[in-house]
């Protein structure tokens, strides 16, 4: 099992993020594809068609999102942290994924930062033009 963590910084409020985040209809419109999430504790989501799902944790609004995101039958779970801080640029995001099967790795990485975050900053990049 790896772990990954990474500051990212999105050019909007931390409401407006965690909207994004949280919000299945708003996940539609930047990645789009189907997704389930409702910003409740102990609720399953879907996102990216259900290419990933797992189970809601914790929510503290505009700051903070945890998630258990399903891999089989992991030995441990692995965890999605999400905190978002105001910042003079908008939003700054740190994101820690920990026990990340070895074989899942270097796509779940390529993914936060291509699918997932990038797919984020260049939807709002987008929007500001």
């Amino acid at each position: 099992m790896k772990d990954y963590k990474k500051y990212f910084t999105i050019s909007e409020e931390p409401e407006i993020i965690f909207k994004a985040l949280t919000t299945d209809i708003t996940i539609q419109l930047w990645t789009g594809q189907e997704a389930i999430m409702i910003a409740e504790p102990n609720t399953e989501f879907e996102i990216f068609g259900g290419d990933i799902c797992g189970m809601n944790l914790e929510f503290k609004q505009n700051k903070l999102i945890v998630q258990e995101w399903y891999f089989g039958e992991p030995e441990h779970p692995s965890i999605v942290t999400i905190k978002l801080h105001p910042h003079k640029k908008g939003t700054s995001i740190e994101l820690t994924h920990t026990n990340i099967p070895e074989e899942a790795y270097e796509n779940i990485v390529h993914g936060w930062n291509n699918d997932y975050f990038g797919a984020l900053i260049d939807f709002y990049s987008e929007v500001e033009d």
